[in-house]
């Protein structure tokens, strides 16, 4: 016959469970951890991919180089447009006088009709000289002026404050990259070059220099603003 092993401990004393067997070891309670609630992926909708952390925290702002957070690109735009507008504006006051005098010019020079009616043919050279000469110098005297504009407007304007109207109204402002720097008109004038003279000589240049600060790291530059040594920073009202 087959004998128990010696020294064998008897099960621990208490009820013994329902199904039978040994109850388990008293001691203190662990508790339970929670178990995180998962719901069932909606109707016609992919479950989440694996590693997916709803409520993420957004990152936080990109700061320039003295701390202060950079002006994002839907605020430079919309400062852009506004001083678009200005200009917009101040170039039809100055072409307004000129394309009235081209239209009377125009009007009197037209050829008067023969005793039968008819209107002779006018000669291509009289159309040129008459017409479109002075349209095209009237076109490369306005192109001027609004050079001269833009010279006061972003670089003589804006070095008082580091703001032009449309900034003001965004509430931003343009400061040296260096933070021991300050803001000159040297500075203003490199953003100018390539802003307004390169970009209108340049084709296509004025689109690869507005987008560059989409994907410009760390400072979100412009090819202006690299140019320059400048960045472009939100302000409080």
């Amino acid at each position: 016959m087959t004998q128990p092993p010696p020294n064998t401990t008897p099960p621990p004393a208490g009820p013994p469970p329902v199904g039978g067997g040994f109850a388990p070891p008293s001691g203190p309670a662990v508790p339970a951890q929670p178990i995180p609630q998962t719901y069932p992926p909606l109707p016609g909708y992919p479950p989440p991919p694996p590693g997916y952390a709803p409520h993420v925290a957004p990152a936080p702002p990109a700061l320039a180089p003295n701390g202060q957070p950079l002006a994002g690109f839907g605020e430079r735009l919309v400062a852009w447009l506004i001083d678009t507008a200005v200009a917009t504006a101040v170039a039809m006051v100055l072409f307004a006088p000129v394309f009235i005098w081209l239209v009377l010019r125009m009007i009197d020079r037209m050829p008067a009709p023969g005793p039968d009616g008819t209107v002779a043919e006018p000669d291509p050279l009289v159309i040129f000289g008459d017409f479109l000469l002075p349209v095209l110098l009237a076109e490369l005297g306005l192109f001027l002026l609004l050079l001269v504009f833009y010279w006061l407007y972003h670089v003589e304007y804006a070095r008082r404050t580091g703001q032009t109207l449309g900034k003001k109204v965004m509430n931003l402002r343009i400061i040296p990259a260096r933070p021991d720097a300050t803001l000159t008109r040297g500075m203003l004038g490199k953003r100018y070059l390539v802003e307004f003279v390169a970009a209108s000589l340049v084709p296509f240049l004025n689109y690869l220099d507005g987008l560059w600060q989409l994907w410009d790291k760390p400072w979100q530059q412009c090819l202006h603003d690299k140019a320059a040594g400048t960045v472009v920073v939100k302000v409080a009202p």
